[in-house]
């Protein structure tokens, strides 16, 4: 497996991946595929602040990606990010989750983040739950039917890890543009 940047010629295969979450999980709360304009837009955003969004290739092809995005825009999050991570439905449970998101997670420790948040649509979404956790994050909090997607209600889970010590000590460094900071 390899991981790596996300580029332009993957955008394709970034949207066809989230393309079948939206359409048949409850990982995203979109309702229909934002397409393939949006998912470029959304790989310049998130690299345009300098955050990592990789993707793992499996057998010469992309298998999954993940990045950290901003957690909310005022400065006073700049030590903060929020994960994603999505696999291609065929190389679900041959660790491309795993390997990628600890790659997001090794290069925003290195950045000098405090906190990274996961919010995880669906309190029954068995893999990625177990994936974050296994991956050290910890519960943060359920917020009970806060989406209506395929029929029902959906549940939102927080969780939460620690970056180079937390909240131990103030951070150094900048963190992220964000607003005025």
């Amino acid at each position: 497996m390899i991981i790596r940047p996300a580029e332009a010629r993957d955008t394709e295969a970034l949207a066809a991946i989230y393309d079948h979450h939206v359409l048949h999980g409850f990982g995203s709360f979109e309702l229909k595929p934002p397409g393939l304009a949006w998912m470029e837009a959304k790989r310049l955003d998130i690299q345009g602040y300098g955050l990592p969004f990789l993707v793992a290739e499996l057998d010469g092809r992309v298998a999954g990606y993940a990045y950290a995005g901003p957690f909310r825009p005022r400065p006073g999050y700049r030590f903060t990010v929020e994960d994603s991570v999505y696999v291609a439905p065929d190389a679900q449970g041959r660790g491309v989750g795993r390997a990628v998101l600890s790659a997001v997670l090794e290069q925003c420790e290195a950045m000098g983040l405090r906190q990274v948040v996961a919010v995880i649509g669906d309190s029954g979404n068995a893999g990625s739950i177990g994936l974050h956790r296994a991956l050290g994050f910890e519960d943060a909090g359920v917020g009970r039917s806060l989406g209506f997607k395929h029929g029902r209600w959906v549940d939102i889970v927080w969780m939460q890890k620690s970056l180079n010590g937390g909240d131990a000590s103030p951070p150094e460094g900048p963190g992220i543009r964000l607003g005025d900071a």
